[in-house]
């Protein structure tokens, strides 16, 4: 992986218990969170005693060289936030200037754990399809804006291979958006969910409280029975 190819964009806490639904009991399990890049939700969920670690090949870098390639790039990715403003919803967060403030909040308080977490084993240099843990080490593993959402990028061949490793990986994985970058549902979508359900996982789509990407109302669950 080149950094400079990376475009890091953190969510927080807050959002992930949106985007995945998750209750008490969920956040009292073993927790992977798979391509989490900057976001705050494991050091957060660290804070309230949580067990969860994160995964994402942008952890092979340092901490400055992260620093850096955030500040080189957040003025590109908020000219395009609001050159697309009209595919979001902005009830929440209100103005492109106020989601600014809300990621670089998240990115910087994943800075300040980064270091701390890489010697605790928090954070580790891993991607998809192929995943440096045991089977069902984790009780859930959950997916941020990767799977589905870059559709045009990610074949449905390596979708399946990679809900297949999470499913390995997790008794439950929650995936979240299953729209792709237009918004639509996501063209690998309902063959990943056959391919799955015929392995005897237990999947279906379920609605999320979160919203901010017009159509991304849903996550998929995937159970092992």
């Amino acid at each position: 992986m080149e950094l400079a190819n990376v475009v890091p964009w953190g969510r927080s806490f807050d959002e992930y218990r949106e985007m995945f639904g998750l209750s008490q009991g969920d956040l009292n399990n073993r927790i992977l969170g798979c391509g989490d890049g900057p976001a705050s939700f494991n050091a957060e969920a660290t804070d309230r005693g949580c067990r969860v670690t994160s995964c994402d090949p942008v952890y092979q870098f340092q901490a400055d060289e992260i620093r850096r390639r955030i500040k080189d790039v957040y003025p590109e990715i908020m000219a395009k936030m609001q050159q697309g403003a009209d595919n979001y919803i902005w009830e929440s967060l209100g103005s492109v200037e106020r989601l600014g403030e809300v990621r670089m909040k998240a990115m910087s308080r994943f800075l300040s754990d980064f270091d701390a977490g890489c010697r605790q084993g928090r954070y580790v240099s891993a991607s998809l399809p192929r995943l440096p843990f045991s089977g069902s080490e984790f009780d859930l593993a959950l997916c941020s804006h990767y799977l589905f959402l870059y559709s045009d990028h990610v074949d449905g061949a390596a979708h399946l291979e990679s809900m297949r490793e999470l499913c390995r990986v997790a008794s439950e994985v929650r995936v979240f958006p299953v729209v792709s970058l237009n918004g639509e549902t996501s063209k690998h979508l309902d063959q990943v969910m056959t391919a799955l359900s015929t392995d005897g996982i237990d999947v279906s789509l379920q609605p999320v409280s979160y919203r901010f990407q017009k159509g991304a109302t849903e996550m998929l669950v995937a159970k092992s029975v």
